[in-house]
Protein backbone atom coordinates (compact mmCIF):
# COMPACT_ATOMS: atom_id res chain seq x y z
CA UNK A 1 0.00 0.00 0.00
CA UNK A 2 1.61 3.23 -1.17
CA UNK A 3 2.15 6.09 1.28
CA UNK A 4 2.09 9.57 -0.24
CA UNK A 5 1.62 13.18 0.76
CA UNK A 6 -2.04 13.84 0.07
CA UNK A 7 -2.87 17.25 -1.39
CA UNK A 8 -5.66 18.40 -3.67
CA UNK A 9 -3.20 18.31 -6.53
CA UNK A 10 -2.12 14.72 -5.89
CA UNK A 11 -5.73 13.66 -5.35
CA UNK A 12 -6.71 14.96 -8.77
CA UNK A 13 -3.81 13.15 -10.45
CA UNK A 14 -4.07 9.77 -8.71
CA UNK A 15 -4.65 6.85 -11.08
CA UNK A 16 -4.38 3.08 -10.89
CA UNK A 17 -4.38 0.17 -13.32
CA UNK A 18 -5.83 -2.08 -10.61
CA UNK A 19 -9.56 -2.53 -9.94
CA UNK A 20 -8.95 -0.43 -6.84
CA UNK A 21 -5.89 0.76 -4.93
CA UNK A 22 -5.39 2.41 -1.53
CA UNK A 23 -3.02 5.29 -0.87
CA UNK A 24 -2.15 6.24 2.73
CA UNK A 25 -1.47 9.80 3.81
CA UNK A 26 2.04 10.36 5.16
CA UNK A 27 0.90 13.08 7.56
CA UNK A 28 -1.96 11.28 9.34
CA UNK A 29 -1.49 7.63 10.18
CA UNK A 30 -4.13 5.22 8.88
CA UNK A 31 -5.93 7.91 6.86
CA UNK A 32 -6.02 7.48 3.11
CA UNK A 33 -7.93 7.40 -0.16
CA UNK A 34 -9.11 4.50 -2.31
CA UNK A 35 -8.97 4.99 -6.09
CA UNK A 36 -11.20 2.93 -8.37
CA UNK A 37 -9.45 1.84 -11.55
CA UNK A 38 -12.52 1.71 -13.79
CA UNK A 39 -14.29 4.92 -12.70
CA UNK A 40 -11.46 6.98 -11.18
CA UNK A 41 -13.62 7.47 -8.07
CA UNK A 42 -11.68 8.66 -4.99
CA UNK A 43 -13.05 7.71 -1.59
CA UNK A 44 -11.52 8.71 1.75
CA UNK A 45 -11.18 6.13 4.52
CA UNK A 46 -9.59 5.66 7.90
CA UNK A 47 -8.53 2.33 9.37
CA UNK A 48 -7.85 1.21 12.92
CA UNK A 49 -7.70 -1.89 15.09
CA UNK A 50 -10.34 -2.74 17.71
CA UNK A 51 -10.80 -5.94 19.70
CA UNK A 52 -7.93 -7.48 17.76
CA UNK A 53 -9.62 -6.88 14.40
CA UNK A 54 -8.69 -4.47 11.63
CA UNK A 55 -11.55 -2.04 10.98
CA UNK A 56 -12.23 0.47 8.25
CA UNK A 57 -14.58 3.44 8.05
CA UNK A 58 -15.51 5.10 4.74
CA UNK A 59 -15.53 8.86 5.21
CA UNK A 60 -16.85 10.20 1.91
CA UNK A 61 -16.06 10.78 -1.74
CA UNK A 62 -13.70 13.41 -3.13
CA UNK A 63 -14.33 16.19 -4.16
CA UNK A 64 -17.80 16.21 -2.57
CA UNK A 65 -15.90 15.83 0.70
CA UNK A 66 -12.85 18.07 0.80
CA UNK A 67 -9.44 16.79 1.87
CA UNK A 68 -9.45 19.05 4.94
CA UNK A 69 -12.88 17.85 6.07
CA UNK A 70 -11.91 14.23 5.45
CA UNK A 71 -8.85 14.63 7.70
CA UNK A 72 -11.05 16.14 10.41
CA UNK A 73 -13.44 13.20 10.18
CA UNK A 74 -10.57 10.75 10.32
CA UNK A 75 -9.18 12.43 13.44
CA UNK A 76 -12.63 12.24 15.07
CA UNK A 77 -12.85 8.50 14.32
CA UNK A 78 -9.34 7.85 15.67
CA UNK A 79 -10.10 9.86 18.83
CA UNK A 80 -13.24 7.76 19.29
CA UNK A 81 -11.11 4.62 19.08
CA UNK A 82 -8.74 5.96 21.74
CA UNK A 83 -11.79 6.32 24.00
CA UNK A 84 -12.40 2.58 23.68
CA UNK A 85 -15.18 2.73 21.07
CA UNK A 86 -15.54 0.86 17.78
CA UNK A 87 -16.93 3.37 15.24
CA UNK A 88 -17.26 0.83 12.40
CA UNK A 89 -19.38 -1.49 14.54
CA UNK A 90 -21.56 1.47 15.54
CA UNK A 91 -22.06 2.40 11.90
CA UNK A 92 -23.11 -1.13 11.00
CA UNK A 93 -25.57 -1.25 13.86
CA UNK A 94 -27.16 1.98 12.63
CA UNK A 95 -27.45 0.65 9.09
CA UNK A 96 -30.50 -1.39 10.02
CA UNK A 97 -32.39 1.89 9.54
CA UNK A 98 -31.16 2.41 5.94
CA UNK A 99 -33.73 2.69 3.20
CA UNK A 100 -34.31 0.00 0.62
CA UNK A 101 -33.11 2.44 -2.02
CA UNK A 102 -29.74 2.70 -0.28
CA UNK A 103 -29.55 -1.07 0.13
CA UNK A 104 -30.35 -1.57 -3.56
CA UNK A 105 -27.63 0.87 -4.58
CA UNK A 106 -25.14 -0.92 -2.33
CA UNK A 107 -26.18 -4.27 -3.82
CA UNK A 108 -25.64 -3.05 -7.39
CA UNK A 109 -22.27 -1.44 -6.70
CA UNK A 110 -20.77 -4.00 -4.32
CA UNK A 111 -22.25 -7.24 -5.60
CA UNK A 112 -23.95 -7.13 -8.99
CA UNK A 113 -21.47 -4.94 -10.85
CA UNK A 114 -18.23 -6.73 -9.79
CA UNK A 115 -19.62 -10.28 -9.76
CA UNK A 116 -22.17 -10.52 -12.57
CA UNK A 117 -21.95 -10.38 -16.33
CA UNK A 118 -22.86 -6.92 -17.67
CA UNK A 119 -26.16 -8.14 -19.10
CA UNK A 120 -27.16 -9.71 -15.75
CA UNK A 121 -26.19 -6.53 -13.91
CA UNK A 122 -28.33 -4.45 -16.27
CA UNK A 123 -31.25 -6.82 -15.82
CA UNK A 124 -31.04 -6.53 -12.01
CA UNK A 125 -30.97 -2.74 -12.33
CA UNK A 126 -33.91 -2.78 -14.74
CA UNK A 127 -36.02 -4.89 -12.37
CA UNK A 128 -35.14 -2.65 -9.42
CA UNK A 129 -36.05 0.48 -11.37
CA UNK A 130 -39.31 -0.97 -12.70
CA UNK A 131 -40.96 -2.47 -9.61
CA UNK A 132 -38.92 -2.45 -6.42
CA UNK A 133 -37.66 1.11 -6.14
CA UNK A 134 -41.00 2.77 -7.03
CA UNK A 135 -42.61 0.76 -4.24
CA UNK A 136 -39.90 0.72 -1.56
CA UNK A 137 -37.18 3.25 -2.34
CA UNK A 138 -37.78 5.43 0.74
CA UNK A 139 -38.92 2.69 3.11
CA UNK A 140 -36.53 1.44 5.77
CA UNK A 141 -35.14 -1.84 4.54
CA UNK A 142 -35.48 -3.45 7.97
CA UNK A 143 -39.21 -2.64 8.03
CA UNK A 144 -40.11 -4.34 4.75
CA UNK A 145 -42.19 -7.34 5.78
CA UNK A 146 -43.23 -10.62 4.25
CA UNK A 147 -46.65 -9.07 3.67
CA UNK A 148 -45.09 -6.21 1.71
CA UNK A 149 -43.30 -8.73 -0.50
CA UNK A 150 -46.53 -10.64 -1.15
CA UNK A 151 -48.43 -7.42 -1.93
CA UNK A 152 -45.80 -6.40 -4.49
CA UNK A 153 -45.79 -9.83 -6.12
CA UNK A 154 -49.60 -9.77 -6.30
CA UNK A 155 -49.50 -6.43 -8.12
CA UNK A 156 -47.09 -7.87 -10.71
CA UNK A 157 -49.27 -10.97 -11.15
CA UNK A 158 -52.34 -8.75 -11.57
CA UNK A 159 -50.79 -7.02 -14.56
CA UNK A 160 -50.32 -10.38 -16.26
CA UNK A 161 -46.60 -10.92 -15.71
CA UNK A 162 -46.27 -14.19 -13.72
CA UNK A 163 -42.73 -14.97 -14.83
CA UNK A 164 -41.59 -11.44 -13.92
CA UNK A 165 -43.19 -11.94 -10.48
CA UNK A 166 -40.99 -15.00 -9.98
CA UNK A 167 -37.89 -13.10 -11.14
CA UNK A 168 -38.72 -10.20 -8.83
CA UNK A 169 -39.05 -12.53 -5.84
CA UNK A 170 -35.63 -14.01 -6.61
CA UNK A 171 -34.09 -10.53 -6.85
CA UNK A 172 -35.65 -9.43 -3.55
CA UNK A 173 -34.14 -12.47 -1.89
CA UNK A 174 -30.70 -11.77 -3.39
CA UNK A 175 -30.73 -8.13 -2.29
CA UNK A 176 -31.72 -8.95 1.29
CA UNK A 177 -29.29 -11.88 1.52
CA UNK A 178 -26.56 -9.45 0.47
CA UNK A 179 -27.82 -6.99 3.08
CA UNK A 180 -27.54 -9.64 5.81
CA UNK A 181 -23.98 -10.45 4.75
CA UNK A 182 -23.09 -6.74 4.90
CA UNK A 183 -24.75 -6.19 8.26
CA UNK A 184 -27.32 -3.80 6.78
CA UNK A 185 -30.40 -5.86 7.68
CA UNK A 186 -30.98 -8.79 9.98
CA UNK A 187 -33.57 -10.82 8.08
CA UNK A 188 -34.82 -11.62 4.58
CA UNK A 189 -38.58 -10.98 4.15
CA UNK A 190 -38.58 -13.13 0.98
CA UNK A 191 -37.28 -16.19 2.82
CA UNK A 192 -39.51 -19.21 2.11
CA UNK A 193 -41.97 -17.16 0.07
CA UNK A 194 -43.13 -19.47 -2.68
CA UNK A 195 -42.82 -18.31 -6.30
CA UNK A 196 -46.25 -16.95 -7.29
CA UNK A 197 -46.41 -18.87 -10.57
CA UNK A 198 -45.32 -22.25 -11.87
CA UNK A 199 -42.71 -22.20 -14.59
CA UNK A 200 -41.99 -24.96 -17.00
CA UNK A 201 -38.73 -25.31 -18.82
CA UNK A 202 -39.44 -23.85 -22.25
CA UNK A 203 -39.02 -26.29 -25.11
CA UNK A 204 -40.58 -24.16 -27.88
CA UNK A 205 -38.97 -24.81 -31.24
CA UNK A 206 -40.44 -23.34 -34.41
CA UNK A 207 -41.23 -25.82 -37.15
CA UNK A 208 -40.25 -25.14 -40.75
CA UNK A 209 -43.80 -23.99 -41.51
CA UNK A 210 -43.67 -21.64 -38.53
CA UNK A 211 -40.29 -20.29 -39.65
CA UNK A 212 -41.92 -19.48 -43.01
CA UNK A 213 -44.80 -17.68 -41.31
CA UNK A 214 -42.44 -15.88 -38.94
CA UNK A 215 -40.23 -14.65 -41.79
CA UNK A 216 -43.26 -13.47 -43.77
CA UNK A 217 -44.62 -11.61 -40.71
CA UNK A 218 -41.39 -9.59 -40.51
CA UNK A 219 -42.50 -7.69 -43.61
CA UNK A 220 -44.82 -5.69 -41.36
CA UNK A 221 -41.92 -4.34 -39.30
CA UNK A 222 -39.45 -1.57 -40.03
CA UNK A 223 -36.42 -2.86 -41.96
CA UNK A 224 -34.22 -2.23 -38.91
CA UNK A 225 -36.46 -4.17 -36.52
CA UNK A 226 -37.00 -7.00 -38.99
CA UNK A 227 -33.22 -7.33 -39.39
CA UNK A 228 -32.73 -7.88 -35.64
CA UNK A 229 -35.14 -10.83 -35.67
CA UNK A 230 -33.60 -12.30 -38.82
CA UNK A 231 -30.13 -12.14 -37.30
CA UNK A 232 -31.29 -13.77 -34.09
CA UNK A 233 -32.57 -16.71 -36.13
CA UNK A 234 -29.53 -16.88 -38.44
CA UNK A 235 -26.82 -16.51 -35.76
CA UNK A 236 -28.48 -18.00 -32.60
CA UNK A 237 -27.08 -15.16 -30.51
CA UNK A 238 -28.80 -13.53 -27.55
CA UNK A 239 -31.11 -10.57 -28.05
CA UNK A 240 -29.06 -7.91 -26.28
CA UNK A 241 -25.97 -9.06 -28.18
CA UNK A 242 -27.69 -8.51 -31.52
CA UNK A 243 -29.33 -5.23 -30.51
CA UNK A 244 -26.03 -3.76 -29.25
CA UNK A 245 -24.03 -4.77 -32.35
CA UNK A 246 -21.52 -2.06 -33.29
CA UNK A 247 -19.97 -1.48 -36.68
CA UNK A 248 -16.53 -1.74 -35.11
CA UNK A 249 -17.39 -5.31 -34.03
CA UNK A 250 -17.81 -6.42 -37.65
CA UNK A 251 -14.79 -7.60 -39.63
CA UNK A 252 -15.70 -9.04 -43.01
CA UNK A 253 -17.84 -12.10 -42.38
CA UNK A 254 -17.02 -12.18 -38.65
CA UNK A 255 -18.84 -10.52 -35.79
CA UNK A 256 -17.13 -10.31 -32.39
CA UNK A 257 -19.47 -9.93 -29.44
CA UNK A 258 -17.37 -7.89 -26.96
CA UNK A 259 -16.76 -9.18 -23.44
CA UNK A 260 -18.76 -6.36 -21.84
CA UNK A 261 -21.86 -7.46 -23.74
CA UNK A 262 -21.39 -11.24 -23.79
CA UNK A 263 -23.29 -13.05 -21.02
CA UNK A 264 -20.21 -15.15 -20.23
CA UNK A 265 -18.01 -12.07 -19.83
CA UNK A 266 -15.73 -13.32 -22.62
CA UNK A 267 -15.47 -12.01 -26.20
CA UNK A 268 -17.22 -14.34 -28.65
CA UNK A 269 -16.53 -14.72 -32.40
CA UNK A 270 -19.61 -15.37 -34.54
CA UNK A 271 -19.24 -16.39 -38.20
CA UNK A 272 -21.75 -14.62 -40.43
CA UNK A 273 -23.30 -16.76 -43.14
CA UNK A 274 -23.92 -15.24 -46.59
CA UNK A 275 -27.58 -14.92 -45.58
CA UNK A 276 -26.66 -13.00 -42.41
CA UNK A 277 -24.27 -10.81 -44.41
CA UNK A 278 -27.10 -10.05 -46.84
CA UNK A 279 -29.32 -8.92 -43.97
CA UNK A 280 -26.61 -6.57 -42.71
CA UNK A 281 -25.83 -5.24 -46.18
CA UNK A 282 -29.49 -4.50 -46.81
CA UNK A 283 -30.48 -3.08 -43.47
CA UNK A 284 -27.93 -1.16 -41.55
CA UNK A 285 -24.40 -0.42 -42.63
CA UNK A 286 -24.85 3.02 -44.17
CA UNK A 287 -24.30 6.32 -42.42
CA UNK A 288 -21.91 7.30 -39.65
CA UNK A 289 -23.71 5.98 -36.56
CA UNK A 290 -21.83 3.74 -34.11
CA UNK A 291 -24.62 1.19 -33.76
CA UNK A 292 -25.85 -1.17 -36.46
CA UNK A 293 -29.32 -0.90 -34.91
CA UNK A 294 -29.59 2.65 -33.55
CA UNK A 295 -32.56 3.59 -31.38
CA UNK A 296 -35.03 5.98 -33.01
CA UNK A 297 -35.72 7.49 -29.57
CA UNK A 298 -32.57 7.30 -27.43
CA UNK A 299 -30.16 9.62 -29.15
CA UNK A 300 -26.75 8.00 -29.40
CA UNK A 301 -28.02 4.62 -28.16
CA UNK A 302 -29.09 1.33 -29.70
CA UNK A 303 -32.43 -0.48 -29.84
CA UNK A 304 -33.37 -1.88 -26.45
CA UNK A 305 -36.87 -3.34 -26.54
CA UNK A 306 -38.45 -5.64 -29.12
CA UNK A 307 -41.48 -6.72 -27.08
CA UNK A 308 -44.00 -4.59 -29.00
CA UNK A 309 -42.58 -5.82 -32.30
CA UNK A 310 -42.64 -9.42 -31.07
CA UNK A 311 -46.34 -9.10 -30.19
CA UNK A 312 -47.11 -7.72 -33.65
CA UNK A 313 -45.11 -10.50 -35.32
CA UNK A 314 -46.95 -13.15 -33.27
CA UNK A 315 -50.28 -11.72 -34.40
CA UNK A 316 -49.24 -11.60 -38.05
CA UNK A 317 -47.67 -15.09 -37.95
CA UNK A 318 -50.67 -16.63 -36.20
CA UNK A 319 -48.82 -18.51 -33.44
CA UNK A 320 -47.16 -17.78 -30.12
CA UNK A 321 -43.39 -17.58 -29.64
CA UNK A 322 -40.90 -15.51 -27.68
CA UNK A 323 -37.77 -13.93 -29.18
CA UNK A 324 -35.63 -16.33 -27.14
CA UNK A 325 -37.34 -19.25 -28.89
CA UNK A 326 -35.44 -18.25 -32.04
CA UNK A 327 -32.14 -19.15 -30.39
CA UNK A 328 -33.47 -22.56 -29.32
CA UNK A 329 -34.98 -23.08 -32.77
CA UNK A 330 -31.64 -22.48 -34.47
CA UNK A 331 -29.80 -24.81 -32.09
CA UNK A 332 -32.36 -27.57 -32.60
CA UNK A 333 -32.41 -27.34 -36.40
CA UNK A 334 -28.60 -27.20 -36.57
CA UNK A 335 -28.51 -30.41 -34.53
CA UNK A 336 -30.83 -31.98 -37.09
CA UNK A 337 -28.28 -31.03 -39.76
CA UNK A 338 -25.78 -33.27 -37.97
CA UNK A 339 -23.84 -30.66 -35.98
CA UNK A 340 -22.53 -31.98 -32.64
CA UNK A 341 -23.78 -30.62 -29.32
CA UNK A 342 -20.20 -29.59 -28.59
CA UNK A 343 -20.05 -27.24 -31.60
CA UNK A 344 -23.58 -25.99 -30.93
CA UNK A 345 -22.41 -25.03 -27.43
CA UNK A 346 -19.57 -23.05 -29.02
CA UNK A 347 -22.02 -21.27 -31.33
CA UNK A 348 -24.35 -20.45 -28.44
CA UNK A 349 -21.38 -19.29 -26.33
CA UNK A 350 -22.42 -21.30 -23.33
CA UNK A 351 -20.31 -20.76 -20.20
CA UNK A 352 -17.54 -23.33 -19.81
CA UNK A 353 -15.58 -24.62 -16.85
CA UNK A 354 -12.10 -26.00 -16.47
CA UNK A 355 -8.84 -25.73 -18.33
CA UNK A 356 -10.49 -26.37 -21.70
CA UNK A 357 -12.46 -23.16 -21.42
CA UNK A 358 -9.25 -21.15 -21.14
CA UNK A 359 -7.52 -22.53 -24.21
CA UNK A 360 -10.41 -23.50 -26.50
CA UNK A 361 -12.66 -20.44 -26.43
CA UNK A 362 -11.26 -18.91 -29.63
CA UNK A 363 -11.05 -22.23 -31.46
CA UNK A 364 -13.48 -24.22 -33.61
CA UNK A 365 -14.05 -21.24 -35.90
CA UNK A 366 -14.06 -23.52 -38.94
CA UNK A 367 -16.66 -25.85 -37.44
CA UNK A 368 -18.86 -22.95 -36.31
CA UNK A 369 -18.76 -21.38 -39.78
CA UNK A 370 -19.61 -24.65 -41.49
CA UNK A 371 -22.61 -25.13 -39.19
CA UNK A 372 -24.00 -21.59 -39.53
CA UNK A 373 -23.43 -21.52 -43.29
CA UNK A 374 -25.42 -24.75 -43.58
CA UNK A 375 -28.15 -23.25 -41.40
CA UNK A 376 -28.23 -20.07 -43.50
CA UNK A 377 -28.77 -22.18 -46.63
CA UNK A 378 -31.50 -24.13 -44.84
CA UNK A 379 -33.32 -20.96 -43.77
CA UNK A 380 -33.05 -19.58 -47.29
CA UNK A 381 -34.62 -22.78 -48.64
CA UNK A 382 -37.39 -22.71 -46.01
CA UNK A 383 -38.43 -19.11 -46.66
CA UNK A 384 -37.68 -18.96 -50.41
CA UNK A 385 -41.30 -19.40 -51.43
CA UNK A 386 -42.22 -16.55 -49.04
CA UNK A 387 -39.44 -14.36 -50.38
CA UNK A 388 -40.39 -14.87 -54.01
CA UNK A 389 -37.14 -16.71 -54.85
Amino acid sequence: MARIHLTDRTLRSLETSLPREDFLDDSLEDFGVRVSGDTGRRTFFVRYRANGKRRRVTLGRYPILSLADARDRAKAVLFDVIQGNDPAADIYSRRVAETFGELAELYLERHAKPNKAPTSYREDKRQLDKDLLPAWKDRKAAEISRGAVLDLLDSIMDRGAPVMANRTLALISRVFTFGIERGVVESNPAYRVKPPSKERSRQRVLSEEEIKAFWKALAGQTPLMAATFKLRLLTAQRGIEVLSMRKVDLDGSWWTVPAEVSKTGEAHRVPLSPQAMAVLAAEGLSGQLEWVFPSPRARGGHLLSVQKAAAEIRTAAGFHFTPHDLRRTTATHIARLGVSRFIIGRILNHAERGITSIYDRASYDTEKRKALDAWGEKVEAIVSTEEGA
